[in-house]
């Protein structure tokens, strides 16, 4: 295997894909549970350049500021208040652009490796209003004030890292267009990490006091990402993401993450055993830095905290979410330890103290409870497992059709087909197979799938993360970005005919339950079917096994 080319598959892709689903889907999952998604090596090589060009990015726009920016006197200045606004804001800026979460092959995205501003400068792209029907601000296809709003964005972002001390008259004009975007496009939105950056920007600009506001908004980040963890999913998080890190590549431990290689591949009593330790983690960084005050409640609590985000980054998750981790084990440093006289009470304006309450605890709340109505990302349930999620079916060569769309991106296969065989792209886009499927949540789908087609031989099947991503230009882990409204907005475009294009809707489960809830559609006649899968009884059976419940 070359440093470009992806680990072979253990069977002929071309045979393969002609299989029954089930048992396209046990040989599949035996392959990742052993290989992952065998990403050729030189991937993530670009990752960690991309990690040491965002590095260099804030360097760049800190030596706007008199006294910063000079790398042989780094000591001095990283953990000041400024060199803090601006990593917030340049991260901002990368994620908006498409540089950070949802780049490259990791999420299903080949030729161009980016989506981000190539969709969002573009008119005529799709996208997803907050309200479609309403008139300037909805419709289904990127207007000029769309790309109008997401270029004074990062004008407005650009005009304060070259700023000396961004101030008001800097970051205003962000909290004013930041939402305003999340109304005309939500894709664009989400993609600016608006829950986190968008939020800490609040504070910058109207805290009493923005460190305490900051510091409010990272301890967020980490409990609710691990009260999120509180569920049977998250084990199943812990095998795939074992089995496709650059950094576990044994055999025998990838083996004992599965109860039974290659015939049972539930998640192991080690993996559930990693599992809760992970969780537990998650919560104690929060918890210490919350409660335990002095230089040894800061050296435990940075200790976990370098721990937790040190092997998230060291397993290069899909959807690689690297930047954001270096900015959160920045964030320890430059408000933790650099201030630990403030505390979250400190934030000091009301207003802003009722804004963040809102934000942090009842949005995140009302997202475990009632995941359908709100996004995973404003929700701060970080790869949990319990995402919402869809498939989409397309008969023959009806997906064709997405030409129609106005996109830089073509068709999956067309994309792979820059650089491999024909038998090699359909081996790596049939891993995402695997991928859904070795997750609790993706066990449904032997029992929906069949629901939805007849004869799924008779059908080109994609994750609708590849559909956002192709369709939209970002795509990270949010179903919610590839179910009804997305399927609308292709099917006003594409006029897919009846039995053409099937897809299956999955929803999160909710926190206290113990179901999911899906929905089926035709894209050219609607609702076919909706109800909910059991999740206890999905964790008896294997991942391409039909649910007996």
């Amino acid at each position: 295997m070359s440093l470009l080319t992806p680990k072979p598959t253990p069977y002929d892709p071309l045979v393969w894909s002609k299989l029954p689903f089930g048992e396209r889907g046990r040989q599949v999952c035996e392959a990742w549970a052993l290989d992952g998604y065998g990403t050729p090596f030189a991937i993530y090589a670009v990752h960690a350049l991309k990690i040491a060009l965002y590095i260099a990015g804030w360097i760049g726009f800190c030596s706007f500021t008199p006294g910063l920016g000079s790398i042989s006197h780094l000591g001095d200045w990283w953990l000041s208040p400024i060199a803090f606004e601006k990593a917030i804001l340049w991260s901002l800026l990368f994620e908006g652009l498409g540089l950070g979460c949802g780049f490259g092959p990791l999420t299903g995205r080949y030729f161009p490796p980016v989506g981000g501003a190539l969709y969002f400068l573009r008119p005529g792209t799709t996208k997803l209003a907050l309200r479609p029907t309403w008139p300037v601000i909805g419709g289904i296809r990127r207007s000029w004030l769309d790309v109008l709003v997401y270029l004074a964005i990062v004008g407005c972002v650009v005009r304060a890292l070259v700023a000396a001390a961004p101030g008001r008259s800097e970051l205003v004009p962000l909290v004013a267009l930041i939402p305003l975007m999340g109304i005309l496009d939500r894709t664009a939105f989400l993609a600016m990490r608006a829950e986190h950056y968008g939020t800490v920007i609040v504070c910058l600009a109207f805290a009493g006091n923005w460190i305490a506001g900051a510091m409010a908004v990272q301890l967020a980040l980490w409990f609710w990402a691990g009260v999120s963890k509180l569920n049977h999913h998250f084990p199943t998080v812990v095998c795939v993401m074992t089995s496709n890190s650059p950094c576990t590549r044994f055999g025998w431990l990838r083996r004992r993450m599965y109860r039974a290689y290659p015939t049972d591949l539930r998640p192991s009593r080690f993996a559930e055993l990693l599992s809760h330790a992970g969780t537990a983690l998650e919560l104690s960084v929060a918890m210490v830095f919350l409660l335990v005050h002095g230089t040894t409640g800061l050296v435990v609590g940075i200790a976990l905290a370098l721990a937790l985000h040190g092997f998230i980054t060291s397993n290069v998750p899909m959807g690689v979410p690297l930047e954001w981790n270096v900015m959160a084990v920045y964030s320890v440093f430059a408000l933790f330890w650099a201030h630990p006289e403030v505390t979250v009470l400190d934030v000091g304006q009301p207003i802003v103290s009722a804004f963040l309450v809102t934000v942090l605890i009842g949005v995140p709340l009302l997202g475990n409870l009632f995941p359908a109505r709100i996004s995973f990302l404003l929700a701060m349930r970080y790869y949990a497992g319990n995402w919402p999620y869809s498939v989409w079916l397309f008969r023959g060569d009806s997906h064709r059709k997405l030409e129609q769309l106005t996109k830089p991106a073509p068709w999956v296969y067309d994309q792979l087909d820059r650089f491999y065989e024909r038998p090699v792209s359909i081996g790596l886009v049939g891993k995402v197979i695997a991928f859904r499927l070795m997750h609790l949540q993706g066990r449904a789908l032997p029992q929906l799938i069949p629901k939805a087609v007849d004869d799924l031989t008779n059908y080109e099947y994609l994750d609708g993360e590849i559909i956002a991503g192709l369709a939209l230009g970002w795509n990270f882990g949010d179903g919610h970005l590839h179910q009804e409204a997305l399927l609308a907005a292709i099917q006003a475009q594409c006029g897919f005919l009846p039995g053409e294009l099937r897809c299956v809707f999955v929803e999160s489960q909710p926190l206290g339950r113990k179901t999911m809830a899906y929905r089926i559609h035709d894209a050219a006649t609607g609702l076919l079917e909706a109800g909910t899968v059991d999740v206890p009884a999905m964790r008896t059976h294997q991942p391409w096994e039909r649910s007996a419940a």
